[in-house]
Order: structure tokens, then C-alpha cells, then sequence
């Protein structure tokens, strides 16, 4: 076992502090990062204080990983020391059902093991820590490489914000000339905008807030709708061939599902901790519209966004924080505070230990 510096919570209002965790001796087939960088995702926010259910305390967050390889098991022949690095929201799966022999690891049947706060099956039930320590041993399979040319901070919510939504747009298959909306500018809407940008899509945003109307343009944005503006909302009816809604507050859907055209699909990314207003099914049946929801993106895919990404030069746009900053950053997401995304200077762990 190796000591790791790192940040955790030990109940629901503790906030983060600093504490050390055991990490094990790279077995066979894993591998051994140095963590450099670990973005923060609002999904932190909710996991370290308890608001998605009961969390197993104490937790260390952090599931937007990039790092350099430290050392490697005898078996391992897709890395080596020194290479740079990434672990994104799992790090295991059952492999074997049909969701896992199909590269779609995040749907794994017997549930993924996620990055942190998980029973690892594969470890007599030891609960999973995350990326907000100084290192991390990973299986190889679930290990990503980062491409050279991505910038390691700016590239860090990929693994998370980025997969997340590349991969339903890989999936419905979105190319130059479709029309793609984004709803909320946040820490996901922002790299949806770019994504979408980057695969010849046209891009609408829609946002309840008219002083992110330029900051939208900015981003690539070809228009951008104000949705509490009901005449611009009519116009913008049966335009779209995808949305995708990032926005992880109750709010109406119907008003977007009009957005589509025919064969259409909104698909829902953000996740509500509260009930969603009904939708109404006439809106799906008489254009034969699509709602569906997106987890992630299995290792296969994941590792084709980072390179599509480094192909098309599109990063986060993020502000770096450290260790000593993580609970002023917490809130500050939770304010809405920050353009968009926050990652944490891993290096700061051990100069704060």
C-alpha cells in the first residue's frame, strides 16, 4: 500500500479536508498515476453532501482525472511510465455482459464501479476514492491516453462534461448540416457548444438568462434564444434535429420538445433532484420525437471524444483552483460562479499536506 494525499468529506456539512488514503500496489494488470490535475463537477457537490442519496463517508470526489504514469503491472501493454494520462467516472465494470462486450461499460448490467463512493467487487467491497488526491491505481482497461495536444488542466472535464455530451451526439449520429440545441450554459452546455460546433452542426443555446447571450456567441453559438421569451420560443419551433438539456433544475420540456423536427430527440443530460413537470405525449406521437437520456460514454468512445477533441482544439474553459480553495469552489458552483468549469492543481495536495 502507498499513502496519498488528498480531500474528503466525512458527513453531509462537513465540507472537505485534508486527510491521507490508502492506495493498493499496482496488481498485474494496472496502472499507477501521479494525479496532476482533477476537474470538479457539480455531481461532487452532490455526492460529498449526501443530496443524491446517502453517501459512504469519508469520500474523497473527483472523477475528472489527468495525470502521468508512475508505474505499470508486468501485464500492462498499453502504458508506460511517464505517459500522460486519464480516468474518467468509472474504473471497472462486471466485463462480461452484453453492455460491457459491447464497449457500453457505463450501462454495465451488474452496475459499473464508479471512480468514487462504490463498492469495488473486485476488492472485497472496499469503497472507491476519487481524484482529489495526489495518486491513483486504475485498471488498465479503464485507464484513457490524453492526447498531446490537448492543454491537461483545460482537458480534465472532458472525461466528464465532455463525454457526456459527445456521446449522444455520436450517437444520433449529428453531422455537418444538422441543427443541434443546447440548453443551459454551464459547465456541460459549454462543451456541448463546442462539440457541436466542431461537428458541423449548426448550434442553437437556449438560456433563461439574457446576459448569457454573448458569452454564447463567444463559445460558437450560431443563435441563441432566450426561453423565457415566448415569441422567440415559437419561432424557434420545428427547427432541431438534436437538444440536448443540461439543465439540472425542474423545468417544462415542452416548450423544447416543439424545437424538433420530425424524428427529432431531446435528450436529457441534466439530472434534477426534484420532479420534472409532465410531458405531454402528443408532442412526441405527431412528429415522432425522441426523449431519451445519456450516461457518459463507455472506454471505447470516451477515448474517441479525447481524440476527436485534440483533432478540433476544443478544451473546457476553466479557472484553476487549490487544494485550500475547494470549498469556496463548491460553493461558488452551486452559486452559478464560475465560467465553467473548476479544476483542482493536484500539486497543491501535498504542499497543503
Amino acid at each position: 500500500m502507498t499513502t496519498a494525499y488528498a480531500y474528503a468529506a466525512t458527513s453531509p456539512s462537513s465540507g472537505l479536508g485534508r486527510t491521507t488514503v490508502e492506495r493498493r500496489e499496482p496488481e498485474h494488470d494496472d496502472v499507477e498515476i501521479a494525479v496532476e490535475f482533477c476537474g470538479l463537477c457539480h455531481s461532487d457537490v452532490h455526492a460529498a453532501r449526501s443530496e443524491w442519496g446517502a453517501a459512504r463517508y469519508p469520500l474523497v470526489p473527483g472523477h475528472e482525472i489527468v495525470g502521468r504514469v508512475t508505474r505499470v503491472g508486468e501485464s500492462v501493454t498499453s502504458f508506460a511510465v511517464g505517459d500522460r494520462v486519464g480516468v474518467g467516472c468509472m474504473v471497472d465494470s462486471c466485463r462480461e455482459c452484453e453492455s460491457c462486450a459491447d464497449g457500453l461499460e457505463q450501462y454495465c448490467e451488474r452496475g459499473m464501479t464508479a471512480t468514487y463512493g462504490t463498492p469495488d467487487r473486485r476488492r472485497d467491497g472496499e469503497i472507491t476514492q476519487g481524484g482529489y488526491s495526489t495518486s491513483i491505481v486504475v485498471n488498465e482497461g479503464y485507464v484513457l491516453r490524453i492526447p498531446a495536444g490537448l492543454d491537461p488542466a483545460a482537458a480534465a472535464p472532458l472525461l466528464c462534461a465532455g463525454i457526456t455530451t459527445f456521446s449522444p451526439l455520436n450517437h444520433f449520429g449529428v453531422e455537418k448540416g444538422d441543427a443541434v440545441g443546447v440548453v443551459g450554459l454551464g459547465g456541460l452546455g459549454h462543451v456541448a457548444v463546442k462539440i457541436a460546433r466542431a461537428m458541423g452542426a449548426e448550434v442553437t443555446v437556449f438560456t433563461t438568462s439574457p446576459g448569457k447571450v454573448d458569452a454564447a456567441r463567444e463559445l460558437g453559438a450560431d443563435h441563441v434564444v432566450v426561453s423565457r421569451d415566448a415569441d422567440a420560443m415559437a419561432d424557434a419551433a420545428n427547427t432541431l434535429d438534436v437538444v440536448l438539456d443540461t439543465v439540472a433544475a425542474p423545468h417544462d420540456l415542452n416548450e423544447l420538445l416543439r424545437t424538433l423536427r420530425l424524428d427529432g430527440a431531446l435528450f436529457q443530460l441534466g439530472l434534477p433532484a426534484d420532479p420534472m413537470p409532465a410531458v405531454d405525449p402528443a408532442l412526441l406521437v405527431r412528429k415522432r420525437r425522441t426523449y431519451a437520456g445519456s450516461l457518459i460514454g463507455g472506454i471505447a468512445e470516451t477515448q474517441q471524444m479525447l481524440d476527436f477533441c485534440a483533432e478540433h482544439g476544443v478544451v473546457s474553459d476553466i479557472e484553476l483552483v487549490t487544494a485550500d480553495q475547494l470549498n469556496t469552489a463548491y460553493d461558488r458552483m452551486v452559486a452559478g460562479d464560475v465560467l465553467y468549469r473548476f479544476v483542482l492543481d493536484a500539486g497543491s495536495l501535498k504542499e497543503d499536506s
